[in-house]
């Protein structure tokens, strides 16, 4: 067992902080708002929609330091060892005007009640630095975890083109500091496992993956943050206790992520947002369906393993995996196992997981470049939204035959499920409307969906139905993306 410590470590602004008495369950808003006075960051939401409280957080990865924006009314405070806290009251220029992102936010009029303002800076902040001229799309999809009340958002976009007219990130004091801001960081790091008891709540930092192997079988029941986008909540919304807590978003061995020819492997602790580029190159069907993740601070803390691991049967990743036969490496301790992705969701709430194991790694087959595959979220909002339901297709086609079929959704049973039986009726059929149209009715022998405030269970139902004759109308158009009017589904269905 490593050695152990009291306390945590980070960058607060421009100031070193430790802290000790912390229970597991203080979040970063709280800190900054109630202990800090720092109040420019806004609660809104409290459930990382609105983004009113965006902050950044830097982090050294592969000795790269980057800085992320991130909800901080869902971010827990012990997650944040050896990290950089930036808050909107850090930014200014040298001689102390108006920072280059606020200025332009004045001078196009970007701000209303002001209430959403501080998030949105700190978000065009984070953007400017990476890409000083982006582009419309990027723009929105920087602002897509950034909700404004009051008015369009074309000020703010008028103001996050102008900011490089005013200055360049190259003068911006987290560029020109980097590297004294990482030393210090690094001055943080004493590969010491974090033990942290604070009256009835007790978290852990673990300081590698065997010191987490070892601290999970000693506490079996524990609850394991990675992102914190879903047990943020279980805090803010439900007032759940998660003691004991495990924190492992500093794990660099759970944020590795490695290509073959035939497959990407990747760390239960990879982020959305660390996985985007292997997404767009390699499977890039996928593409617009991840922008449609959450928004950019919900990619930049929420993980792919922590969104197999919750076992919610609206999981936006599961359909995808299931549909490309993905497989799970899970770890007990010293032991390892792996199983298919669809094997590890059992019923509602409940996964194959033994005492003491946690998900360790994703292998994701890379699709093979004949094979017809998409996925398709529907849900209330299009951006920053959760499904009602979520349909992945991956169909093989031999001589006009259909050879291959794997149909996998969420939002249509207790559990991200396979339509076996409609894979069944098309496997060995042509690919033609006729075989389509005459296997839809079996979506029903494979899902009896419910009715919630998302989606009534007879609409899930149809929209099943239609998302396979999208597939089909899209693969058989080159690509073509259908706009399929009421009358043309009505009659795919007849």
């Amino acid at each position: 067992m490593p050695k152990t410590r009291d306390h945590i470590n980070f960058l607060l602004n421009d100031k070193s902080v430790r802290l000790t008495d912390i229970p597991a369950s203080a979040t970063l808003l709280d800190y900054l708002r109630l202990e800090q006075r720092l109040r420019g960051t806004k609660e809104g939401c409290a459930e990382g929609d609105c983004g009113a409280c965006t902050v950044l957080v830097g982090r050294i990865s592969n000795d790269r330091l980057i800085y992320e924006t991130v909800n901080s009314c869902i971010r827990f405070l012990g997650s944040l060892d050896g990290c950089h806290i930036v808050t909107i009251e850090h930014l200014k220029k040298s001689d102390g005007s108006l920072h280059p992102v606020q200025q332009a936010m004045v001078d196009h009029h970007g701000s209303q009640c002001g209430f959403c303002t501080p998030g949105i800076v700190m978000s065009l902040y984070a953007l400017w630095m990476e890409n000083p001229t982006p582009s419309n799309q990027e723009i929105e999809i920087a602002l897509q975890g950034n909700l404004c009340r009051c008015t369009g958002y074309e000020p703010i976009i008028h103001a996050a083109q102008a900011i490089s007219s005013i200055d360049t990130p190259e003068n911006d004091p987290l560029k020109t500091e980097r590297d004294e801001i990482k030393n210090r960081l690094k001055s943080f790091n004493d590969n010491a496992r974090v033990d942290i008891k604070f009256e009835e709540e007790h978290f852990i930092v673990p300081a590698s993956l065997d010191d987490f192997a070892d601290a999970r079988v000693k506490y079996p029941n524990s609850t394991i943050v990675a992102g914190s986008t879903d047990v943020g909540l279980w805090v803010t919304k439900n007032m759940r206790p998660i003691t004991p807590a495990i924190f492992i978003s500093n794990l660099d061995e759970l944020q590795k992520i490695n290509v073959s020819a035939s497959q990407i492997s990747i760390g239960a602790g990879v982020t959305y947002n660390d996985m985007q580029d292997v997404v767009e190159k390699h499977i890039p069907q996928l593409k617009g369906f991840w922008n449609r993740i959450g928004g950019m601070q919900v990619r930049n803390m929420g993980t792919v393993g922590g969104n197999i691991a919750n076992g919610s049967p609206i999981g936006d990743t599961p359909p995808a995996l299931i549909a490309l036969g993905a497989e799970l490496r899970l770890r007990c301790g010293g032991k390892q196992r792996s199983l298919p992705i669809e094997s590890f969701f059992i019923d509602y709430g409940k996964q194959d997981r033994k005492t003491g194991d946690f998900l360790e790694q994703i292998n994701i087959p890379i699709p093979d470049p004949s094979d017809f595959f998409a996925v398709y979220k529907i849900s209330k909002r299009r951006d920053e939204d959760i499904s009602a339901l979520c349909g992945a297709f991956k169909v093989r086609i031999s001589n006009g035959m259909i050879s291959d079929a794997k149909i996998a959704f969420g939002g249509m049973a207790a559990t991200p499920k396979r339509a076996t039986n409609v894979e069944k009726k098309l496997i060995g059929k042509s690919w033609s409307m006729d075989t389509i149209s005459t296997s839809m009715v079996f979506f029903e022998e494979d899902y009896a969906p419910l009715s919630d405030w998302r989606a009534s269970s007879d609409y899930r139902m149809l929209v099943a139905k239609n998302l396979l004759l999208r597939f089909f109308k899209e693969m058989t158009s080159e690509g073509e993306q259908h706009q399929l009017t009421r009358e043309a589904v009505l009659e795919g269905l007849a």
